[in-house]
């Protein structure tokens, strides 16, 4: 059988994760059967990710500069909430309690795996910080050896003399422990989720 439209979509689907061949498989004799409208909506939203860019401020992704959250004046400006991935704030915003902003780093650090902080996007953060101060920092970031690291990373980084030279304290609190140690924070349910949120303890 030659490499005809199924087999090529076949062969993309499985390419995704937690998707074999077998539900790939699925998958599009699904779509080869859904409706016209159907297909053509999700071939246009697939299309429309060649128009994805970082944020400016916040460094997530987004099709407009600044982001929806950023640029909204019903959020904290002095409250900022620092995440691993773009996904980790649709997490939190599915909690709809959580009223500031973001900042996104693009990964954690890891030594092992050759990651350091010029990896991540912790300058854009600190020239943030240092231009305008917020009252908390919030750092929500996956209870895992990586995450810990990062954590103790930005606090140092946060308490610098050139931050203390500006005369405002900055509080910095982190999720509290109710979340599973070694998760994601993906895939931390609403529940618990909103009680380390609401349970954060200062760091410092």
């Amino acid at each position: 059988m030659g490499a005809g439209p199924i087999d090529q979509l076949i062969a993309h689907l499985s390419r995704l994760p937690g998707i074999g061949e077998r539900t790939a498989t699925r998958l599009a004799f699904y779509l080869l059967r859904a409706n016209p409208q159907f297909r053509e909506g999700l071939a246009s939203a697939i299309s429309n990710l060649s128009h994805i860019h970082l944020c400016s401020h916040c460094s997530t992704v987004t099709d407009q500069d600044p982001c929806s959250i950023c640029k909204s004046h019903l959020r904290k400006r002095d409250l900022i909430c620092i995440v691993e991935k773009p996904s980790d704030i649709y997490s939190i915003e599915r909690l709809h309690s959580y009223g500031g902003l973001y900042h996104v780093l693009h990964g954690l650090l890891s030594p092992i795996e050759g990651v350091a902080p010029s990896d991540l996007r912790i300058s854009h953060l600190m020239q943030r910080v240092v231009e305008n101060p917020p009252s908390e920092i919030i750092l929500a970031l996956s209870p895992t050896v990586e995450g810990d690291a990062t954590s103790a990373y930005l606090v140092k980084q946060l308490d610098s003399p050139t931050l203390r030279a500006g005369g405002r304290k900055i509080t910095i609190s982190r999720l509290a422990s109710g979340l599973p140690i070694g998760s994601d924070l993906e895939f931390a349910d609403q529940i618990t989720l909103g009680k380390a949120f609401e349970a954060r303890t200062l760091v410092g």
